[in-house]
């Protein structure tokens, strides 16, 4: 298991990231809109770059934290492809729309997490992840049926790596931060779950991931049931900002 020490608690908690662990990669979704858009992909890269220099700061953790709306993101990156087009090179379509065309569901991985929660582990989704989204990433994944709580950036008004929103996640857990596993694709989000006492997994390939996971089962088959918090009702707008 990735930056597992000597001597660690065992885990009975595992904690998921979605877009790029629990979805095919990011680069490919990234890909996929671009051939939709009709913009090269390095013209689109370079616009998002470009639009972060600018502000300051990036447009997707801007959308991710409700800073901003979808829209308003859009129009910070359409500015900064050559010629500006406006709105009307989506089509007369939502960004999300588009951009959930190319995301698809890493059916054997949500398989797996479906077994260990039957084994009786703590299962939990830490997003990032966009308000105006939340309707269509929760219709291809089993959310309710899978996770004992569920913490979104744009929910909490803060993102991953950001220390905080790892607090409030484990806030939400019955487990202390040595007994859960955080898999995450991103290497910063891994080292700052680690910051905070978690055993970390960098997701890689679903393959591996899905080996460990089964050597994980096997140091323990099932475990005792522990009480779980409930997950809280999602508002439509955080009030933590």
């Amino acid at each position: 298991m990735s930056r597992e020490g000597s001597g660690q608690a065992r885990i009975k908690a595992v904690v998921c990231d979605y877009g790029g662990v629990l979805t095919n990669p990011l680069q490919e979704t990234f890909a996929a809109f671009a051939r939709t858009v009709g913009v090269p992909l390095r013209e689109l890269q370079e616009a998002f770059a470009a639009a972060t220099a600018a502000d300051g700061r990036s447009p997707m953790a801007d959308l991710e934290t409700g800073a901003c709306t979808e829209q308003e993101m859009v129009l910070r990156v359409l500015t900064r492809l050559p010629g500006s087009p406006g709105l009307e090179l989506l089509g007369g379509r939502p960004f999300g729309e588009l951009w959930f065309q190319a995301r698809h569901v890493n059916q054997a991985l949500v398989d797996q997490l479906r077994v260990l929660r039957a084994d009786g582990y703590t299962l939990a989704l830490l997003t990032n992840n966009v308000e105006e989204w939340r309707p269509r990433w929760r219709a291809g994944l089993p959310v309710d049926e899978l996770f004992h709580t569920v913490v979104d950036s744009s929910v909490e008004g803060v993102r991953k790596p950001d220390p905080e929103i790892y607090r409030r996640l484990l806030d939400r857990l019955p487990h202390r931060p040595e007994e859960c596993l955080f898999i995450d694709d991103l290497d910063e989000n891994c080292a700052a779950a680690e910051a905070q006492g978690m055993t970390t997994l960098l997701f890689t390939t679903t393959e591996d991931t899905v080996a460990r996971l089964d050597a994980l089962r096997d140091e323990l088959t099932a475990l005792p049931s522990f009480p779980v918090l409930p997950t809280f009702p999602v508002p439509t707008r955080s009030t933590h900002r």
